[in-house]
């Protein structure tokens, strides 16, 4: 990581950073993205890849479908007006249609514009213009930007989104920006701060929270411990997580060797299928993991099915997560494993959420995909080299702003 500083510090203007807000209590990040002229609140998600925003008179549903009105999708403006924008050129014969971990699907047409974020501006950018939105939104984020593989975009041939022609993949912002040559390095790197405990119990845009650096690494500090490991790539045919050449790019996946926690001695959490996603809330680890994670609290978290998360008093004492990968320990402060809920238990008590939660067995159920979210991802600067299809950790520095964390009602997974 310091060869990577020295490098970019050489090379004046390559590097390209913007800071990152957070919204719905600090559980979104989002950063100023202008479609032409036009600026939005978009939500920094590296689980996706598409960068899309509402159309101006767009149809709100609900999550079971049924229209509701445009207040209830909550977008932070009235949406994209393509018809105002000069430099925006529609994408005939084609539709776009997503649906995210968490519920949420929208659909509408597609159209090529500038995109710009910070001083870069991307010439031509394929995004989503949706005109059908089940969104959840918090006020602000109006759409979202993907970071992850021009394999897992969701542009499709046809007018029709009820009748899906093939998949048309195409360059996500970031893949463009390289290939116009917008970046001296192929890179980019995100830093998530974990939101402080007065900005986690407002609903407030918070306009500090991070940063996302294009062609370089963010200014935040980190120790010296790090280390790059190759993108684990899939089986095109069975979705199933693969090592080789051979080898289909979805996800910002990675090897696990195994996880563990303060006063553990058990060697488990194994897995070729984790996925690096900043648009998801809590990390989502193997079952065996998360029961063992949640039993050596004390007093112990217990899973509640209700809210999602292991729930446990707000006092509690929370051990020291830790992930090894590429044979290097990374540490997750156990302020990011202990957020309140907003709620008290029967004795009065303020109730807690872990950070970390159950994704399911490890073994003898193919499909699991496990996820080093946000819980994960303040305590690293995560890098991703999209022509060498690598990501290099490094281990930030401990810091403090001001308290635990909080959710909102429902955590967020919007990975697809």
């Amino acid at each position: 990581m310091q060869a990577l500083r020295e490098s970019q510090a050489a090379q004046a203007g390559s590097n390209i950073t913007t800071v990152l807000a957070g919204s719905d209590f600090d559980e979104e990040y989002l950063t100023s993205v202008k479609f032409g002229e036009q600026e939005f609140m978009l939500i920094v998600d590296t689980g996706s890849s598409d960068t899309w925003a509402p159309q101006v008179g767009y149809a709100c549903f609900n999550l079971d479908n049924k229209p509701v009105s445009q207040s209830q999708c909550a977008f932070g403006t009235a949406g994209f007006d393509s018809n105002a924008s000069a430099t925006f050129r529609a994408d005939p014969g084609t539709n776009f249609n997503i649906e995210y971990a968490d519920g949420e699907f929208l659909s509408g047409t597609v159209g090529f514009e500038t995109v710009t974020v910070g001083n870069m501006a991307v010439a031509n950018q394929e995004i989503g213009v949706v005109t059908k939105a089940a969104w959840d939104g918090d006020g602000f984020n109006s759409g979202l930007m993907g970071f992850a593989s021009p394999n897992l975009t969701f542009v499709f041939n046809g007018t029709n989104p009820d009748d899906e022609g093939p998949q048309l993949p195409y360059n996500p912002f970031f893949y463009s920006a390289v290939q116009q040559g917008l970046v001296s390095e192929p890179l980019f790197s995100v830093a998530l701060d974990r939101g402080s405990f007065v900005a986690e119990n407002s609903s407030d845009l918070d306009q500090n929270l991070g940063f996302i650096a294009f062609g370089g690494i963010p200014p935040v500090e980190v120790i010296d411990i790090a280390v790059t490991v190759p993108i684990q790539g899939y089986n095109a045919a069975t979705f199933i997580p693969e090592n080789g050449t051979d080898v289909t790019y979805f996800y910002y996946a990675l090897d696990v060797e195994f996880m563990s926690f303060t006063g553990n001695e058990e060697v488990f959490g194994t897995t070729n299928n984790i996925i690096l996603d900043s648009g998801t809330t809590l990390d989502y680890v193997p079952t065996e993991v998360a029961d063992a994670f949640a039993a050596a609290f004390d007093p112990p978290a217990v899973k509640d099915d209700d809210f999602g998360v292991y729930t446990v008093v707000c006092t509690a004492t929370v051990p020291e997560f830790t992930v090894n990968i590429g044979g290097v320990t990374f540490t997750v402060d156990p302020a990011d494993n202990l957020f309140p809920l907003g709620i008290q238990d029967d004795e009065g008590n303020d109730l807690c959420a872990s950070g970390t939660f159950d994704g399911g067995p490890s073994t003898g159920a193919e499909g699991n995909v496990f996820i080093l979210g946000d819980t994960f991802m303040h305590n690293v600067v995560a890098t991703f080299n999209i022509e060498t299809d690598e990501i290099t950790l490094t281990q930030r520095a401990p810091y403090t702003s001001g308290g635990s964390r909080r959710a909102p009602a429902s955590v967020r997974r919007r990975g697809v």
